[in-house]
């Protein structure tokens, strides 16, 4: 059976692979420093999110991205506010403390950050005046850790929070293309784009072999970037590579074809299980799908098609997801289904 446990298990989608073959022979500058496939990558990125005078900047990963800009829009005395499940708080082993940088996390629970508790952690950490890091930036994810989509109206909300209270707003993208391509999405890449201060449009996620294009709006992190990228080690010396895939992908809107077959493989898993008798436990529309069974089919799953366990639950039931990508087919979706269904629960 084809594993559901990521997005970036497979290598690259037919066109991405094709245009780094057909460029492979060519000799440009490096470090994304004036390449003819990198500048189209990055005026083909700014007309789609009608952003002609932001920076556009190239990393190898997200993490790299995430701690680029999150380490460089704040000082060291300042922290970052975000939801506990975010991914600069669990999965990227304490890059942004390792750079001097604080998270304040929330005590949000299903992957969106509320202006509620935004609010509260605010409050707290002004308290003391000096004695305590100040609040300065805003992390949200889209899609969510738990494939949630972010609608105008909350984004909205966030953003007006962070804009009243001098903070900065910065979106990691990893699922954008899942998040903006979902049916339940009502959020443009535009209006993100006019609101955020940097954000990443994920492609190791989406089809890429590797790399995120990182968008920004925020005059500093914009004159910072290429020192800050340098001097962390996130530079790619052959980065004509991340601009060959990204003007293959924005060209003629690949990139957001292969998000939306992702979702639609994922919606269909979705609806199969749920049709068989198994419980969601966040909803999600996009490329995520978690579940909520017991320890033992939990194990089963896991071994059967690599869906991971996300999380275990008070009552000892366990959270498992399964991820589709640009390379799920739908047959691959019907021979899960068909199987999770015999299975005793």
């Amino acid at each position: 059976m084809r594993s559901f446990k990521n997005d970036y298990s497979e290598g690259a989608a037919p066109e991405i692979l094709a245009a780094l073959v057909d460029t492979n022979g060519e000799q440009t500058v490096g470090y994304t420093e004036g390449d003819p496939h990198t500048e189209r990558a990055r005026a083909l990125i700014r007309e789609a999110c009608g952003q002609p005078d932001a920076a556009v900047e190239f990393c190898v990963g997200g993490t790299s991205a995430n701690l680029i800009c999150v380490a460089g829009m704040l000082r060291d005395f300042e922290g970052v506010v975000c939801t506990p499940d975010a991914h600069i708080n669990t999965h990227e082993t304490g890059a942004v403390g390792a750079c001097g940088r604080t998270v304040l996390p929330t005590h949000d629970g299903d992957g969106f950050l509320s202006v509620e508790e935004a609010e509260r952690v605010w409050g707290f950490q002004t308290s003391c005046g000096r004695h305590m890091t100040r609040p300065t930036l805003v992390y949200i994810t889209d899609s969510t850790e738990f494939g949630g989509v972010w609608d105008r109206r909350r984004f909205d909300e966030v953003c007006d929070w962070a804009e009243g209270h001098g903070c900065k707003v910065y979106v990691d993208g990893a699922r954008l293309g899942a998040a903006l391509e979902s049916p339940a999405n009502d959020l443009s890449l535009g209006h993100m784009a006019s609101r955020a201060d940097a954000f990443t449009i994920g492609g190791t996620k989406n089809g890429m072999l590797f790399g995120e294009a990182v968008v920004i709006r925020d005059p500093d992190l914009r004159r910072d970037f290429p020192y800050l990228q340098k001097m962390r080690g996130g530079l790619m010396a052959k980065g004509r590579l991340l601009g060959v895939q990204f003007e293959a992908a924005f060209e003629d809107g690949l990139y957001w074809r292969l998000a939306r077959h992702a979702d639609e493989c994922a919606l269909a898993l979705r609806d199969g299980l749920m049709a068989a008798g198994y419980e969601p436990y966040l909803r999600s529309d996009t490329n995520q799908q978690f579940f909520t069974v017991d320890a033992g089919l939990a194990r089963a799953l896991e071994d059967a098609c690599g869906c991971e366990i996300f999380l275990t639950l008070p009552d000892g039931r366990q959270v498992v997801r399964f991820v589709c990508s640009w390379a799920t087919e739908t047959a691959d979706v019907a021979e899960l289904v068909a199987f999770c269904s015999e299975m005793p629960r």
